[in-house]
């Protein structure tokens, strides 16, 4: 084929393949060329639909995937129905491919409550485990660790399938892709990675996003199979990924293809298509997927002009009747009690005592090595996660011993990609799998920070799907580690509606709340404190138990102060105490921050009439100001003093041991206890 050259912003650009179409039906019966026609024809005229509506302010956004449709509609006709798809904002074959009743689709956009979100998210911004169809958030990247965590569990359960993943040629920039393509490669998954390449990331041409000639060409450097086709020719698409298919069911791997396509319309509509050469327009408007096509099929006489027009004017009928049903659904009426209620997945804690009395004298860090096997045992859907955990047991030993008892295919190493990890553990909760993501140090987490925050926290508000993943997070100074394996971060997480927060101080704690984390399908971020790992003992049960959340442990009883911690503060804390055996005190261990304990806070706070709260962490921003915050706010009245916060410094924690211990609480808390308690 010869290929076509183009100028624009001063750069020389190559057009993929000649703009003659061949359409080759190799084995294809009629009936299957047709529905591949309706197929194409149905998003096409919704389309249409939508740009006369947003035209007239009844739609009030819309990503046109005009000049794409193939690529969708080509890859749902292959996959079988219970093969999960995780498409992007232009996919809107994918959705009528999967049969979705377009009322659902028309209430979805129109933000009411019999869409996918209740009017919570907009547009394709919606997953739905009865289509098999994830779909993405605007960081784009994401999505496709959480195919490699689909096509995990898949490889897991052994049955053949296959996982498709899309994304645009602009997303291809981001860490997100290149960390998923090199964990689905090294673990040889079954994803197809789609890359819909169509010239433009908003207004951005490709000649300013990447300097390889194709992105196929990117999956050579991660070992992994890569192809590019032509996106416009649905029987190109449909043959090729037919045979591709067929291979990764019998011989799981990624595959990457890379499709040759251009977006018609603007990035959204509001944007328009001015940064676009009209001589590339004109060029691509004769490759349009849906009219070459049916010329095609005129010409080969599979299907009449007669017979087109028919089918138009049916499906044109079904988006007529459909977007009067959804137009004639109720707008919603917010509640607080609606709102608030699905924030998290219901979870009805079910409380498990040990089968026998017996005890033994344990560390924390045996606590916690010893609650992650019986949870093992108990849950065989159950993964850890985690760099160097196999093996060589993690960088505290913590599974040491793990892969022996339970194999390599649930105690997996994984690359260091913190992020592509923490969507992967979305993912084999999506595809009915419960996930551990070890840390190694809670400071790393700030590179799998957006999936944490911005998609295990929200799926479920969103689309009411579960995130049964546990974040482990090895935490906390006072082991000279310096700024990089220091920090105690809870309040990222604290602050993030969606996420539950569990930070215990003793071994028995630590044991019964990880069973209850791993419990609950809720996104759990675990903190595990480096300095009490082999410091604090207790005598803990041998058998398997669960503890509640949201229960604070009252460790002190007194009468002239209350004294709120968590962590190694609350050993600090005790440590003061016992200095001072004529205060009298309420000593408070949280145990977990979200959900926070108020009641047995206010109770002794009305009883105490002081408080004072000690923090690890630094004190602007930590969630002792919440907390100080909370009793002002509802218990004024019983206060004889102000409510004083004790926290860390506003610095990064340092290395040397006189600079750390400089900026760790323990000594300003001494001298802030006595002074409120004479206050």
């Amino acid at each position: 084929m010869k290929l076509l050259f183009f100028y624009t912003f001063g750069a020389l650009f190559k057009i993929h393949p000649a703009f003659i179409m061949n359409f080759e039906r190799r084995q294809l019966t009629d009936e299957q060329l047709i529905d591949l026609y309706k197929r194409l024809l149905k998003p096409r005229l919704i389309e249409e639909k939508m740009l006369i509506l947003i035209r007239q302010g009844k739609v009030s956004k819309w990503f046109s995937g005009i000049g794409q449709e193939a690529i969708s509609v080509g890859i749902t006709a292959v996959l079988e129905p219970d093969e999960y798809i995780l498409p992007m904002h232009r996919n809107l074959g994918v959705f009528t491919g999967r049969n979705i009743p377009l009322h659902r689709l028309f209430s979805q956009w129109q933000g009411k409550a019999n869409g996918f979100t209740k009017g919570r998210d907009r547009s394709f911004h919606f997953g739905t485990q009865e289509y098999k169809i994830i779909g993405m958030i605007s960081h784009l990247g994401p999505q496709l660790g959480v195919a490699d965590g689909i096509a995990l569990a898949n490889k897991l359960k052994k049955n053949g399938k296959v996982t498709a993943v899309f994304t645009g040629e602009g997303a291809t920039s981001e860490g997100d892709f290149h960390e998923a393509l090199n964990i689905a490669s090294v673990w040889d998954l079954p994803v197809i990675f789609v890359i819909e390449n169509n010239g433009y990331g908003l207004s951005t041409p490709t000649n300013e996003q990447y300097r390889c000639e194709n992105l196929a060409d990117k999956g050579i450097g991660y070992g992994m199979e890569s192809h590019i086709i032509d996106g416009n020719n649905i029987l190109e698409v449909y043959e090729e990924l037919s045979e591709i298919v067929a291979s990764m069911r019998t011989n799981p791997r990624p595959v990457l293809i890379e499709f040759k396509t251009f977006r018609m319309r603007g990035h959204e509509e509001a944007s328009g298509t001015k940064y676009v050469p009209k001589e590339l327009m004109d060029l691509w408007a004769e490759k349009d997927p849906i009219e070459t096509y049916k010329r095609y099929l005129i010409k080969q006489s599979i299907i009449s002009e007669s017979q087109d027009q028919t089918w138009r004017e049916e499906i044109k009928k079904e988006i007529d009747e459909h977007w009067l049903m959804a137009n004639t659904e109720p707008e919603i009426v917010p509640t607080y009690e609606g709102e608030l209620n699905d924030v998290y997945k219901p979870y009805d804690f079910e409380e498990v005592n040990p089968s026998s009395a017996e005890t033994e004298n344990i560390r924390l860090i045996d606590a916690i090595s010893q609650g992650l096997k019986q949870s093992l045992q108990r849950h065989p859907e159950l993964v850890i996660m985690g760099q160097d955990i196999a093996e060589y047991g993690g960088a505290f030993k913590i599974t040491d011993g793990f892969v022996k008892e339970f194999g390599k295919h649930r105690i997996i190493n994984t690359p260091i990609c913190e992020s592509a990890v923490v969507s992967a553990g979305m993912g084999l909760s999506i595809n009915g799998y419960k996930a551990i993501v070890e840390m190694q140090f809670a400071d790393f987490v700030s590179t799998g920070f957006n999936p944490i925050v911005n998609y295990l926290a929200k799926v479920h508000y969103r689309w009411q799907e579960k995130a049964d993943v546990v974040v482990r997070m090895p935490c906390g100074g006072g082991t000279q580690a310096g700024p990089f394996h220091s920090q105690t971060n809870e309040a990222w997480f604290t602050k993030t509606p969606g996420l539950k927060v569990v930070y215990p101080a003793f071994p028995y704690d630590a044991k019964g709340l990880l069973a209850t984390a791993i419990n609950d399908p809720n996104p759990v971020l675990f903190f595990e404190h480096k300095l009490l790992y082999r410091s604090i003992y207790q005598e803990v049960p041998k058998d398997y138990y669960t503890l509640p959340f949201g229960q604070a442990a009252l460790l002190r009883e007194g009468k002239d102060i209350t004294v709120i911690a968590f962590g190694a503060s609350v050993h600090w804390a005790m440590e003061t105490l016992d200095k001072y055996p004529d205060i009298s005190a309420d000593l408070i261990d949280l145990r977990t921050l979200q959900p926070l304990d108020k009641e047995t806070i206010y109770a002794s706070v009305k009883k105490t009439n002081k408080a004072i709260i000690l923090q690890e962490d630094t004190l602007f921003g930590g969630i002792a100001s919440d907390i100080c915050s909370m009793i002002m706010e509802d218990c004024f009245e019983y206060l004889d003093g102000p409510v004083k916060r004790v926290a860390s410094l506003d610095s990064p924690i340092p290395f040397t041991k006189a600079l750390e211990d400089q900026f760790l609480p323990r000594e300003r808390f001494e001298e802030a206890l006595l002074k409120l308690i004479k206050y």
